[in-house]
């Protein structure tokens, strides 16, 4: 059998620099043993975090704090160092240690992520959400440089902080050539008879190296990840995410996608992208599956009460660990007194500790349902590797 060779992309010379435009897709692959069994682990670990999703009694509950998680994860990927707690504690009423602009930063994937799940009811993932989902993503964080939601108009470069277009380590497609290749793009996401899962693998590097916008480009391309295996009806919920593979493996994750662009090793790109669906599908069951039994438990404690409104509460921490007086009082339409007697009944039977010696404004925090979201990944090996 001849040996496959794939074309990575052409170089335009552009005066002292070249950029690179990625060729076409989709690319011929090597149906390797191992890459046939990399995608049947990817396959069969997301269909049980599927599964094990639909069962869940709360899983659009439960969707919050991971939705979150991957909001938290990803901007640090870009530099944002706003811990899943600060944010969680924020959105309860808190004042964190964090500066507005990073909170705002990552708040704004949690908004982009929510509109593209809403947008998904009517419009397909097309160049028009890519744009809508930067136009949120980027609203009020750093000024008229980041041009919400439109494509950018000058060359922009990938490098170390400091570098120029003569010292880049990688130059995506020169200005004009963006909406062309975005166009391509979509073309392939709609008309791929490919594997749902290498479809997204195969997007998810082509989105990046057209690097359409001059900022968010990595965020939105993670986005699209997570609405792509909604949209495909992979997945209930959004309960994966793989920013936590990507900033864990950060160096693979740049070194595959530049094997890409070099040397069209699509290979160990695939490779890479399904073993991190398999790894965070397995995570994903674990933190789901153990947050929901503690919900379970902390509500069979407290069933039988005269009142109601502790049960109420143990609802609410299911969607944000963290929870005030003030906030429960709004958010369960009961009294300020009734909702602080139901806090401290929680608090008495350690589901919700005080955060701070505070005597007014207190925070509570279910610290159980927060060190399962906060932990680090288990990155443990699967069969494939």
């Amino acid at each position: 059998m001849p040996k496959i060779v794939n074309i990575p992309g052409r170089r335009v010379p552009q005066g002292a620099y070249s950029a690179f435009v990625p060729a076409p897709l989709p690319p011929v692959l090597d149906w390797t043993p191992r890459l046939i069994r990399v995608l049947s682990d990817a396959d069969r670990l997301i269909g049980r975090l599927a599964g094990e999703g639909g069962r869940l009694p709360n899983p659009h509950v439960l969707m919050r704090p991971f939705v979150r998680r991957e909001a938290v994860l990803s901007s640090k990927i870009e530099g944002t160092q706003v811990t899943l707690g600060e944010l969680l504690a924020s959105e309860a009423g808190a004042v964190v240690d964090r500066s507005p602009e990073d909170l705002r930063e990552v708040g704004n994937y949690v908004v982009a992520l929510e509109h593209g799940i809403s947008r998904l009811k009517k419009l397909p993932i097309c160049v028009r959400l890519v744009r809508e989902l930067h136009e949120k993503l980027m609203a009020g964080v750093r000024g008229h440089q980041a041009t919400p939601g439109r494509f950018r108009t000058t060359q922009n470069w990938i490098g170390r902080p400091g570098s120029t277009l003569a010292t880049a380590s990688f130059i995506p497609p020169p200005p004009g050539e963006v909406e062309p290749c975005l166009a391509a793009w979509e073309k392939f996401l709609h008309e791929s008879d490919l594997p749902p899962l290498v479809t997204i693998a195969l997007a998810h590097y082509q989105f990046e190296a057209i690097h359409p916008f001059l900022d968010g480009n990595g965020r939105v391309g993670r986005l699209l990840i997570t609405l792509f295996l909604i949209e495909r009806k992979i997945l209930p919920t959004p309960l994966l995410y793989l920013s936590a593979f990507f900033e864990a493996a950060h160096r693979d994750y740049y070194a595959s996608l530049r094997g890409v662009s070099e040397r069209a090793a699509w290979q160990k790109w695939l490779e890479y992208f399904l073993l991190g669906i398999a790894r965070m599908s397995e995570d994903a069951v674990s933190r789901a599956t153990r947050i929901n039994d503690i919900v379970a438990q902390w509500q069979k404690m407290l069933a039988g009460e005269s009142t109601n409104t502790p049960l109420r509460i143990v609802d609410l921490l299911a969607a944000n660990p963290f929870i005030t007086t003030t906030g429960v009082t709004r958010q369960l339409g009961v009294a300020f007194t009734t909702a602080q007697r139901a806090i401290e009944r929680l608090e008495r039977n350690g589901v919700v500790q005080q955060t701070t010696d505070a005597r007014r404004n207190r925070v509570y925090c279910a610290r159980a349902l927060l060190d399962i979201l906060e932990e680090p990944a288990h990155l443990k090996p699967i069969a494939a590797e």
